[in-house]
């Protein structure tokens, strides 16, 4: 998949530095360096597919000369230690092809660098890793002065600002992600963390060959390691900065997570033993990190608030639409679609005719789940005319190119990926409106964050969706199994009658597999002779490849398709298999050709799929064919659908042989025979989809040093992989069953967390302060107790705190939003928020003080809590409640102690960020001033902290004198320039 990483750094005298030398390297040229009087010859360099100098407008035509250009910066900056250029290096999403690649590095350097005044030194690097895969990257060296007709003139100070990188940053992604989607490729890049913090964390592994270091008078190879350690040095100086980056990047696939997952994490973005502990201590001690309880291992399991958020609004919207009933379809327009589909040969069976009555019935979501090879897009065809004779437009969206091909295929319903959908919504194209009907096509594959993205949109429009899967089959990439989770809440219809297979005894083993029985459905394929064993992985390799060859020889006309789990399996597969197409002749001239994937033999004859959408061909990825004719410039293909596709290889290179294919380029896929080379890495998904795609038959191929037995074998392809959400553990009804199949519990897990973590004299204070069921808004969140409650002591504690912290919270808002407007409170501001604060204090001790230190890290809590939503707000409470008192319980530190360590860290961030700032990591900078300003807030809420801190001012660094009045905090914050939340303080 598509990554994020983009990396700007400084290239300088200081370091030992050339620019000229820096410049001959990335450019792959040989040059002479007038300052130092040598030739710097990096001819030899492979993988530089691009190379051109960008001059913005006034420059001088001769510093399109690259050498002229750099000798010419050596010789204007004079002092010894000169910042010379800057570098951004940016990975270029290997989905794209070698030109589009070039396009989309030129476009985004035109317009973030050059129409800003700067000159440009652009090279495109296409490099290749050992396994034949593409890692292409681009390195733009820059001008830091003005420039005009005569020259250089005044270093712009602007540039080096660390909005401007966090711009950059953010910019590159939205470049990205704009033409990712403009070429209807599968792919997007994850970049959250720099829309919330402006920070991201560098890939471990230096893109392209290894980068060089230039030192003095010469030019050596730096050490791979030092490389490695230097990056996960700087990614954990990061995360200690701000560990919502690292809980950001865990949950990019998961919804929830161990203390083991976090230190996995730490370990790979750390250096040595000690940054370790102070990334896992930053990680645990994050007030984003939320403990939901045990697993039946007994490890305890965690989320993120963003996370519990993304659900919420999910679940929201999805309780919004199956509420409604606004797009109903009549008996008469739906009997009619049924007798058109009677005409053409098509009868729906009892399930799939009460899966149309589902989703035609008016309700605004509609959920039918549907085992493999159930004929779910035939029923869909029959909905869409009946939706269609209604007067809806219908339109359908797949995670995947090839999954939309077949639902518009085997439907009729015009369909398209998710991500073109949502990038045509973001340019105000193709919104949905109330007569829109939107079926979402293989929905288990589609995470949290982008399902719930498409149903608030659609509840916002009122349209109407459709949710069709199967949660059994291949997981979500992303975090999440959000259509589970929808359809444990609201239900629907489920079609469990297979079609695909054409043998009973096959339909039950499809069953089985749907259901987890997956040893059941491997033992029925051995009893009928389709499971077959090898002593070793590469005999049972070659054993399907004798299978594969004498079935095809013997049924030429019949489809099939060899699956297995990973990318190098399939490369040896393809290989092997196209060796015996070339034995039996069966195959035209060899064309040797360059493609995305590496160099590669193409002939006539030769099975090929497609590997990235291509509107312009009508081909999307994983469509397969036959190649009619090649050459070293085109080939002209015959897909299995009977089109004839001829393009020039310049224009589109992702190809690849077809012979063989991953399991998750299976999914939705269907033919007559499958052959299947099992390896440890399946699972219970996987065998389902792999076991799932034929009409007559398959075979299973597994050697003995995989699997010392066909027990294991089962045992192994049986696991279950499911996706979990954050709601399954909070959730008693309807998620319990599918937590408690995994050991979780739940009432004890509150009693767990509480006895735990939180200090007997702390938990007291919030003890009772439940959370408001969600959906509360306004004054319905304070409710009003029914009678028995009224004479319930503890009942009328809870309900005076929820009124005392919806007051508050108003009171609060009203500050900030006056603040936030740059007028002064007013005198009836102040004392309300006065009256609050004793209110709450009655009812809390230092309620009011960790509510206003919670919304000073985020105000919009105060707004939310005020408008009676506290749910935030409460936690928010508690991991304040925590911070002042529960953590040096925990820890058992004294005053003293303290004051020590609060010390120490303030130094250290304070080190940390100038020598950031030095480097150029400007975004890592703000980062760690950002923390320090933290810290100093801090001390506005901790007394005791700040009087033992006042006798170590000039440790923290606290020259200037200041009014007697200041409060420690605020001198500090002036002291070193760091910002700060806006608060509540009068």
């Amino acid at each position: 998949m598509a990554i994020y990483h983009l990396h700007v750094k400084v290239i300088g005298r200081k370091a030992g530095s050339s620019a000229v030398a820096s410049a001959a390297y990335r450019s792959a040229s040989r040059m002479r360096d007038e300052r130092l009087d040598r030739v710097q010859d990096f001819s030899a360099k492979r993988g530089v597919v691009h190379s051109e100098v960008l001059l913005p407008e006034n420059a001088p035509e001769a510093w399109s000369d690259r050498e002229r250009l750099w000798n010419d910066v050596e010789a204007f900056e004079v002092r010894k230690d000169a910042q010379l250029a800057r570098e951004v290096e940016f990975a270029i999403p290997r989905e794209m092809t070698e030109r589009q690649g070039i396009e989309l590095a030129r476009d985004f350097v035109q317009s973030e660098f050059v129409d800003q005044g700067m000159i440009a030194d652009l090279n495109v690097h296409w490099d290749f890793a050992e396994d034949g895969s593409p890692k292409p990257h681009a390195h733009v060296m820059l001008t830091m002065r003005s420039v005009d007709e005569n020259g250089f003139g005044q270093k712009v100070r602007d540039w080096n600002r660390t909005e401007m990188v966090e711009r950059w940053r953010e910019r590159w992604a939205e470049h990205v992600n704009e033409r990712l989607a403009e070429l209807d490729i599968d792919a997007r890049i994850d970049h959250r963390s720099l829309e919330a913090q402006g920070i991201g964390l560098e890939p471990q592994s230096q893109i392209g060959a290894p980068a060089q270091r230039i030192e003095g008078e010469g030019v050596e190879a730096a050490d791979r390691a030092d490389m490695h350690r230097e990056i996960a040095r700087n990614n954990g100086q990061r995360i200690i900065a701000d560990p919502s980056v690292a809980l950001d990047a865990i949950t990019q696939q998961q919804s929830t997570f161990t203390r083991r997952d976090m230190a996995k994490f730490a370990h790979r973005h750390s250096d040595g033993i000690d940054q370790f502990n102070e990334v896992v201590r930053a990680i645990g001690n994050s007030p984003d990190l939320v403990e939901l309880g045990q697993d039946d291992r007994g490890e305890g399991r965690f989320t993120t608030r963003e996370m519990i958020e993304a659900e919420q609004r999910l679940h929201r919207a999805a309780e919004l639409m199956a509420e409604k009933e606004l797009h109903e379809v009549s008996d008469r327009e739906r009997e009619a679609a049924l007798l058109r589909a009677e005409q053409r040969g098509l009868v729906l069976p009892g399930e799939q005719a009460d899966a149309l009555a589902h989703v035609t019935d008016g309700r605004d979501l509609g959920i039918v789940v549907g085992y493999a090879g159930t004929g779910k897009s035939a029923m869909l065809g029959v909905a869409r005319e009946a939706w269609e004779a209604a007067g809806y437009e219908v339109r359908g969206v797949a995670l995947s190119g090839i999954a939309a091909e077949n639902l518009e295929s085997g439907s009729g319903i015009a369909s398209r990926t998710i991500a073109s959908m949502e990038h045509g919504w973001q340019n105000g194209r193709d919104v949905l409106t109330a007569r829109d009907v939107l079926v979402i096509d293989e929905a288990g594959m589609v995470g949290t964050r982008q399902l719930e993205r498409v149903l608030s949109h659609a509840a916002e429009a009122g349209a109407k969706v459709v949710l069709v899967g199967d949660p059994q089959q291949l997981q979500s990439i992303e975090a999440g199994a959000a259509f589970r989770s929808i359809h444990e809440r609201h239900g629907g219809v489920e079609i469990h009658e297979v079609r695909r297979q054409r043998e009973d005894w096959q339909r039950d083993a499809t069953r089985d597999l749907a259901t987890g029985r997956t040893g059941e459905a491997i033992h029925a394929y051995d009893r009928h002779g389709m499971v077959h064993e090898a002593q070793t992985r590469e005999q049972a390799r070659g054993d399907l490849i004798d299978r594969w060859d004498r079935e095809r020889q013997a049924s030429p006309d019949s489809s099939r398709i060899i699956l297995t789990y990973t990318n190098a399996e399939v490369r040896e597969l393809n290989e092997a298999a196209r060796e015996r197409m070339r034995e039996a002749g069966d195959l035209g001239e060899d064309v040797r050709v360059t493609v995305e994937r590496g160099s590669r033999n193409f002939a006539s004859g030769d099975r090929v799929m497609f590997l990235q959408n291509e509107r312009g061909l009508g081909v999307k990825n994983g469509t397969l064919g036959t190649i009619e004719q090649v050459s070293a410039q085109s080939m002209s293909v015959r897909t299995d659908d009977g089109r004839n596709i001829a393009f020039d290889l310049k224009d589109y290179d992702r190809i690849d042989h077809g012979y063989a294919a991953t399991i998750h380029k299976a999914q939705g896929m269907t033919v007559d025979r499958t052959h299947v080379l099992a390896t440890p890495g399946m699972d219970a998904h996987g065998s389902y989809v792999s076991l799932s795609r034929h009409r007559d038959g398959t075979d299973l191929h597994y050697g003995r040093d995989d699997f010392a037995s066909q027990d294991r074998l089962a045992r192994t392809l049986s696991r279950d992989r499911a996706k979990d959400m954050a709601s399954d553990y909070e959730q008693i009804d309807p998620a319990q069953d599918y937590a408690e199949r995994r050991g979780i519990t739940f009432r004890e897990r509150v009693a767990e967390i509480v006895r735990r973590v939180v200090p007997e004299k702390v938990r007291s204070m919030f003890d009772g302060l439940h959370l408001a069921a969600d959906g509360a808004a306004g004054s319905d969140a304070v409710r009003r107790p029914e009678r028995k409650d009224e004479e319930d002591p503890e009942a009328a504690l809870r309900r005076a705190r929820r009124q005392a912290l919806v007051r508050h919270a108003r009171a609060s808002d009203a500050i900030l939003d006056a603040k936030q407007q740059g007028l002064t409170p007013s005198d009836e501001q102040r004392r309300e928020l006065g009256a609050a604060r004793r209110a709450f204090n009655e009812v809390r001790p230092h309620g009011w003080q960790d509510a206003e230190a919670a919304y000073s890290r985020d105000n919009s809590l105060a707004r939310e809590a005020g408008g009676g939503r506290i749910n935030r707000a409460i936690r928010a409470l508690q991991l304040e409640t925590e911070i002042r008192s529960g953590r040096d319980a925990e820890f058992g530190l004294t005053p003293h102690a303290r004051a020590d360590r609060f010390v120490e860290r303030f130094q250290k961030l304070d080190q940390t960020s100038q020598r950031q700032y030095a480097a150029g990591d400007y975004s890592g900078y703000r980062a760690a001033r950002a923390e320090m300003g933290n810290m100093a807030m801090s001390l506005e809420r901790d007394p005791q902290m700040e009087s033992m801190l006042e006798i170590r001012k000039k440790q923290l660094g606290i020259s200037m004198d200041f009014d007697s009045g200041m409060r420690l905090g605020q001198q500090l914050a002036l002291s070193h320039g760091l910002g700060r939340g806006r608060g509540i303080g009068l």
